[in-house]
């Protein structure tokens, strides 16, 4: 091994390091929200007993280079949603990235296209669904500082999928992954299934 391949393993285990610290403190201070602000979704009466959310182990290997396609007709999407409705979306950026040994695509949506201010959307399941984490799918959502351009590559970070609020209260009512959005593959990284 050359110093420059060994300066370079250094330098991404301090990234890597510095990156689960952060990861660990955001999820410190979502968990604190959850148990003690008036608009956490975990119903009142399971507050006091609360004390954190389940989570997969920190995997800096689960934040992934994906390459960019984008929809300059967006299509539209419908989403059936946990209390029998539909929302509609239109599907705005499809992203390739590599994981678990295989190729996989993800759509990314919005309802207003035109507003840069509202995050990529990107809800999906995968083989933990149901079983390790919620049974509706996981979210992502991406807040990129301006237009993605075609063959661009972003970060997708599944260290930060979440479980949508309708998981612990039926109050909320939350869209559904549609099937394009089903990864075959299981992403053992961010939000566990909650119970109280």
């Amino acid at each position: 091994m050359t110093d420059d391949e060994d300066e370079t393993i250094e330098e991404n285990a301090a990234t890597d390091e510095d990156y689960v610290s952060e990861l660990r403190r955001n999820r410190a201070e979502k968990d604190d929200f959850f148990g003690s602000h008036p608009q956490s979704p975990i119903p009142p009466e399971h507050r006091d007993g609360f004390d954190g959310l389940d989570y997969f182990a920190p995997a800096p290997e689960h934040r992934v280079d994906a390459t960019v396609e984008t929809h300059a007709d967006p299509e539209p999407v419908p989403m059936e949603t946990t209390a029998d409705n539909e929302v509609r979306y239109v599907r705005v950026v499809t992203f390739e990235f590599g994981l678990a040994g295989g190729t996989h695509r993800l759509h990314g949506y919005k309802q207003r296209p035109e507003d840069e201010e509202e995050p990529i959307f990107v809800p999906f399941r995968d083989k933990t669904t149901g079983q390790e984490t919620y049974r509706g799918g996981r979210y992502l959502e991406l807040h990129p500082a301006g237009e993605l351009d075609d063959g661009e590559t972003v970060t997708l970070d599944f260290n930060l999928a979440y479980t949508p609020f309708c998981a612990f209260s039926e109050t909320f009512e939350c869209p559904l992954p549609p099937e394009e959005n089903w990864l075959e593959a299981a992403v053992r990284a961010g939000e566990k299934s909650w119970r109280p």
